[in-house]
């Protein structure tokens, strides 16, 4: 494995951890470790509608997990357009998220910036190097 694609499966498993931290906390009702007043408030994120994947009782961060588990996994595979297009989907989702956050809620959580850092990394890897093996072939 490279030290690109080990960089990748580090950011990957930092996520899960992220988001991990995250379910336990919707789960066990506790406040995250955030300020919870002004433009950075992790309550307000954190317990509004938008923090439970639509129709379900799901924290979105249980997404998160999955989606980091299946990237840390993609990584310690060849390195090609399939990292691109998994991390497109990733960053499509976290834009809608910044989105919500910013525009609907007025306020980010910390721990949900951490994780969306995380998949723009994992996203600028997958282009910066997956676009380049491939097109080598």
């Amino acid at each position: 494995m490279s030290r690109v694609q080990v960089a990748a499966v580090a950011a990957a498993v930092a996520g899960v951890v992220v988001s991990i931290y995250l379910t336990v906390l919707h789960y066990a009702g506790s406040p995250a470790a955030c300020p919870v007043s002004g433009p950075v408030n992790c309550e307000l994120v954190l317990t509004s509608p938008y923090a439970i994947v639509a129709a379900t009782s799901i924290p979105t961060s249980v997404a998160g997990i999955l989606w980091f588990a299946l990237s840390a996994l993609l990584w310690t595979r060849r390195v090609g357009w399939t990292q691109v297009a998994w991390s497109a989907i990733g960053m499509v989702v976290v834009l809608y998220l910044v989105f919500i956050e910013i525009v609907k809620l007025g306020a980010i959580c910390l721990w949900c910036t951490v994780a969306h850092v995380l998949v723009l990394l994992i996203f600028l890897i997958a282009v910066t190097v997956g676009g380049r093996r491939q097109s080598a072939y």
